[in-house]
């Protein structure tokens, strides 16, 4: 029984890890971008730069909303993946294929590759993004709301400084 046709499952996943690397390549975007540009920058008088400027200003929320939304994209692909493969082969060799195929597509399509994008283009793409990341904030928010309390008072826990990324970002 063919649950999924390979046809549908490597168009699904070909969006994906383009939702993956637009995550990705957000993230490097802008956290890459120094204070410094944004007292300084021309970009001001945009109201995509408010948009932009009000994200960072709480950067661990902004780091888990990124966190959130790839994640559940890149474990999407490795399910979708297994799936596929799950269908065509033996169990064991599935899950195997399946991995190193699902690692190495997001690997270098979902993350080095719009990692390296991001840093290159930061400003315009930073400036891009900051509307579509606000949305996904909004639309994942008990999710972000939920990750953002866990993962700080796990901090607390083990002695972490309760604003690092702040910290990096004002570096």
């Amino acid at each position: 029984m063919v649950l999924l046709s390979v046809g549908v499952a490597v168009g699904v996943v070909t969006v994906l890890v383009g939702v993956s690397a637009f995550f990705s390549s957000s993230e490097t975007a802008i956290f890459t971008l120094p204070e410094s540009w944004f007292e300084s920058s021309s970009s001001s008088d945009d109201a995509r730069f408010a948009t932009l400027r009000g994200l960072r200003d709480d950067p661990h929320r902004l780091l888990v909303t990124l966190l959130v939304g790839n994640n559940v994209v890149n474990v999407a692909i490795a399910s979708i993946t297994t799936l596929v493969f799950t269908e065509h082969l033996p169990a064991g060799v599935a899950v195997s294929a399946s991995t190193v195929v699902a690692s190495a597509v997001v690997l270098i399509f979902g993350e080095i590759v719009p990692k390296s994008y991001g840093l290159g283009h930061a400003e315009s793409w930073a400036l891009s993004v900051a509307r579509p990341i606000q949305v996904v904030g909004r639309v994942l928010l008990p999710l972000v709301v939920l990750f953002d309390w866990i993962t700080r008072q796990l901090n607390d826990a083990i002695g972490g400084e309760p604003r690092i990324e702040k910290t990096h970002v004002d570096e």
